[in-house]
Parts: C-alpha cells; sequence; structure tokens
C-alpha cells in the first residue's frame, strides 16, 4: 500500500516529465541494461522492437545451505544424487515490444527450454534425464512514472501464462517412463503475477540502473503443488568507450521459498530434486557484459550483447544443486 501511493504521487507531480529536453535516452550502447535484465526500458510511441536471447545456466555440487554435500552423504538418505545439471541448459527466448505511447511499452516473451541433469543411483549406476519443450509465457507492461534530469523510473507489472509443461517424463533405470522432478519440468503449471519496479539514470559516459521484481504464485497447478515465490533484485553500472560499445558490472540477488504441495507420481525419498523441502534459499551474482550498438547505417538500431556471471554467495535449503555459472547472448532490434 505505501509503495502504491508513493507511486501515485510521483506520477501527479511529473505529468510533465516527458516533455523535458534533458532526459534519459537509450540510444548509446548503455542504453539497455545489460543482456540478462527483462523489462528494464520503455520504447517511444509507435515503436517496436524485436529481441533473442540464449541463456545458459550451469548447476554443479550440492549445496546444505553454505555446506556443501558428497555423493556419499547425499545417497545416505537417497536412492539418487545429481552429479551435475546444466538446468535450462539451452534457454531460447523471443521478445517482442511495443510502445502504444511514450509512458506505456507491452512487452510479450516466448521461451523453448532443454533441461539436463546427470545422475547416479546408489547401486553405482550412471545416467541421465533431459526436459524440454515450451516453457511459460510471458506477457507485460511497463509504465513510465518519470523521465527527466537523466533520470527515469517505470513500473513493471505482468503476468506468466502456464504454456510450459509440468508432465515432462523420461527413462530412468528404475522406470522406462518417469515423471520427472520439479526443476526438469518447463513450466510452473500456475498462472503468476510479475510486478517490478525499475530506476536508470546517466551521465554522457556512465549509466546505473537498479531493478526489483518478484514472482507471486496464483493457486496450485494440476499436479497438486505450488512452486514458491521468489523476490528478485539487481542494480548495474555501464561505462560507455564509445558511441558503439560499453561494457557494465552487475549484481544480482535472489531469495525464493520451497514449493507448497507436492506431485504424488513423486517419491521425496528418490532424489533430493523431488523433495520439495530442497526448494528456494539465497543466491547472489556478479557478472560482467560487454554491448555493441549501431547507431548509425543501415542496421541502425541493431544491438549485440554478452554478459558471463559466477556465484559470490548461496544459501540453499538444501541438498540442493549450487549454481555454478550463467552466460547470456542477446539481439535485439528496435524501429
Amino acid at each position: 500500500m505505501k509503495l502504491a501511493l508513493i507511486c501515485l504521487t510521483i506520477i501527479l507531480l511529473s505529468t510533465d516529465a516527458f516533455t523535458q529536453t534533458d532526459n534519459w535516452t537509450s540510444g548509446r550502447p548503455d542504453g539497455h541494461a545489460p543482456i540478462g535484465v527483462m523489462g528494464d526500458h520503455r520504447h517511444g510511441a509507435k515503436e517496436w522492437m524485436v529481441s533473442y536471447r540464449y541463456m545458459r545456466m550451469g548447476m554443479q555440487d550440492n549445496l546444505d545451505g553454505t555446506n556443501r554435500l558428497t555423493n556419499e552423504q547425499i545417497l545416505t538418505n537417497y536412492m539418487v544424487a545429481p552429479q551435475q545439471m546444466t538446468m535450462t541448459m539451452h534457454m531460447h527466448m523471443v521478445g517482442v515490444m511495443h510502445a502504444p505511447t511514450d509512458r506505456l511499452t507491452l512487452m510479450a516473451m516466448a521461451q523453448y527450454l532443454t533441461n539436463d541433469m546427470n545422475l547416479r543411483s546408489r547401486m553405482g549406476m550412471n545416467f541421465s534425464t533431459v526436459g524440454q519443450g515450451l516453457g511459460d509465457t510471458r506477457v507485460s507492461a511497463i509504465y513510465g512514472l518519470f523521465n527527466r534530469g537523466r533520470q527515469t523510473m517505470h513500473l513493471n507489472l505482468g503476468v506468466s501464462i502456464p504454456t510450459g509443461s509440468i508432465n515432462e517424463r523420461d527413462a530412468t533405470p528404475m522406470e522406462t517412463d518417469m515423471q520427472l522432478p520439479y526443476p526438469m519440468q518447463t513450466g510452473s503449471g500456475n498462472w503468476d503475477v510479475l510486478p517490478g519496479l525499475t530506476y536508470l539514470g546517466q551521465t554522457d559516459r556512465v549509466s546505473w540502473g537498479a531493478q526489483a521484481t518478484g514472482t507471486v504464485r496464483l493457486g496450485e497447478n494440476d499436479r497438486g503443488y505450488t512452486l514458491g515465490n521468489q523476490l528478485n533484485g539487481t542494480g548495474w553500472v555501464a561505462y560507455r568507450w564509445n558511441n558503439w560499445w560499453s561494457t557494465s558490472l552487475r549484481l544480482a540477488g535472489s531469495t525464493g521459498v520451497a514449493i507448497d504441495g507436492r506431485d504424488e507420481e513423486l517419491n521425496p525419498m528418490m532424489i533430493p530434486t523431488a523433495n520439495t523441502n530442497n526448494f528456494g534459499g539465497q543466491r547472489l551474482d556478479g557478472l560482467l557484459g560487454v554491448n555493441f550498438y549501431v547507431h548509425e547505417g543501415r542496421l541502425y538500431n541493431h544491438r549485440l550483447s554478452v554478459e558471463f556471471g559466477l556465484p559470490l554467495y548461496q544459501h540453499l535449503n538444501g541438498p540442493q544443486m549450487a549454481g555454478r555459472s550463467v552466460l547470456t547472448l542477446g539481439w535485439q532490434w528496435a524501429f
């Protein structure tokens, strides 16, 4: 409620903000946030943007809190231990943005995911499982609060449509057609609300920004569980070396809670990823990015970006797979 009142006050005090001449601008290599940040900017009235992102997230070893666990420790309580998992090993994201007005930008994003996991059974057998398919689709609106003094702020509000699967299955040594654990599914099975708030600022050479977003799950899915709510926060600073390229440093943190309910087809004693208590926790990543922007010529307004990050801190409700690295590549074109 307090946040809503603050935002309403900002809107009322900034009705003329979009007529200022010394406004924040996206027409520079650091005019967009690092490619790993979604919903970071608005567009001018009638403008469109299409984008493609590829994300690879690597996960390896198991944590309980901040303590690393060996396979032998896990296998004392579970029949199977994850060896290495590249969760969303390949995540392909295609996005479209359109601005009906200077204040309002609409966005839609579709995803295709492939989740791979290598495992070892208590009997010493190594095997792997794969879950892949369409992910959940995100539709959101970005509403500008102000843009003046080379600073801007906007509200993010979206929904996640459950187009992903919660019925991914694969062959294992125990069963030829087994329901895969929760992180191997490509969707949440729920409609989710995605609120957020984004702030941006810049000088001639330097830009910076911060964003807070959340994922609020609405109800229980068809398999009897609800993924945990999540809160994300990120902040970054970027330096524009010239009109063509910039570099960025970013911190990204997240906190989440365990799964509520459970899939009755999953045995929580089989593997840690089938136990709903082994989800959620806190994580902080440090990321380095490079952004290339075509500011003239036939490819005007095309952008190519890359960002790579490593975990700085993890405290997980475990046993749970620990993050190892995250890589994001992206292309954007505004017209």
